[in-house]
């Protein structure tokens, strides 16, 4: 079966709002989801259908939404396994609502950041081009084409080689984006890299911490067991990823929690010391509720902090092409009035 692309997060977030208020008001789930299924886009609806029919012919809706191409994150999967398993369904697709709608608004914010950047970078790139067409333009005493830049791109040919080279550069980004994303969930050398960068680093871990504490903390709503609580959690924070049977190995052998996952080194500090907060009040969830926002609102920080100064690394670039392209237009004019002044 091919795979199609996922429901965005805001469309899932609005699916799960309603599908919780439609249950809390004791309307069957079959009916409730026939209905959404003619609310949402068009491009997803034969996903939609197809799980109305899926429940309708007596399936859960878990099994259901992993059967559906792709179309559903694994962490909504689970958490759909969970409501039924607990017969929860309205508060668990309300918690579920409420952190899609939490990480829509990061991602959103994210990307609204990174917009003056790329439109600086545009304009660099924008700016190198009208300078390769101005070499075309521009020629010394014997008439050839004055190499601006000193990069051997002159003229409307230099420009067409120069628009090649940054095709093959966006090519080669599009292919690593996926291995780039691979390596740092796996703990790659990815990974190993982001945490040497001071602000960006931190800042990624906390965002992927953030969502590993609302699926964690959703899971203990739910009253899931640890090795479940981990398991969800994985879903939301791949890269946070934890093994379920190691942390229930080590509990069997009289580790509290937190200190089986502070054993697995994977978890940030504040987030082990949260779990045995609330380890030892009984309020793990509750606590893990209140640590998610704070961990949002750092990663939100420390990557505007980061697009900031790359935005101001782009500007530097910038002068120092401007810079350049002076003093070579200084020494080519300098070099015409000394040739000019040299006698035939």
């Amino acid at each position: 079966m091919l795979r199609n692309s996922q429901m965005p997060t805001r469309a899932l977030a609005e699916l799960f709002g309603r599908l919780a208020i439609a249950l809390g008001a004791g309307v069957d789930l079959r009916r409730a989801w026939a209905s959404e299924a003619t609310r949402v886009p068009a491009r997803w609806r034969p996903a939609m259908e197809g799980v109305a029919r899926r429940l309708a012919g007596g399936d859960g809706l878990a099994a259901s939404l992993r059967d559906a191409a792709g179309v559903f994150p694994p962490l909504v999967c689970s958490l759909a396994e969970v409501g039924e398993r607990t017969g929860r369904e309205p508060e668990v697709f309300r918690n579920l609502a409420a952190s899609l709608t939490e990480s829509d608004r990061a991602t959103r914010q994210l990307r609204a950041a990174l917009v003056k950047p790329m439109l600086q970078l545009l304009a660099a790139a924008a700016a190198v081009g009208v300078l390769i067409v101005v070499s075309g333009s521009s020629g010394d005493l014997d008439g050839r084409p004055v190499d601006i830049l000193g990069l051997g791109l002159k003229g409307m040919p230099g420009l067409m080689r120069y628009f090649t080279i940054l095709g093959l550069l966006f090519g080669v980004v599009l292919i690593t984006a996926p291995l780039v994303a691979r390596s740092w969930r796996d703990r790659g050398l990815v990974r190993r890299l982001a945490s040497w960068l001071p602000g960006l680093g931190p800042a990624l871990v906390a965002g992927e911490a953030a969502a590993w504490c609302r699926a964690a903390a959703m899971a203990g709503h739910a009253g899931l067991d640890a090795g479940r609580l981990v398991e969800l959690a994985a879903g939301a924070a791949p890269g946070l990823r934890i093994s379920a049977a190691e942390i229930e190995s080590r509990l069997r052998a009289g580790a509290t929690l937190d200190g089986a996952l502070a054993a697995s080194g994977r978890l940030p500090h504040r987030v082990i010391e949260a779990v045995g907060v609330g380890e030892l009040t009984g309020t793990t969830p509750e606590v893990l509720d209140r640590l998610a926002p704070q961990l949002d609102e750092e990663s939100r920080a420390g990557v505007a902090a980061a697009v900031t100064l790359a935005g101001w690394a782009v500007w530097a670039a910038v002068a120092l092409l401007i810079a350049l392209i002076v003093v070579r237009f200084f020494s080519f004019y300098v070099g015409l009035i000394e040739a000019a002044g040299k006698p035939l």
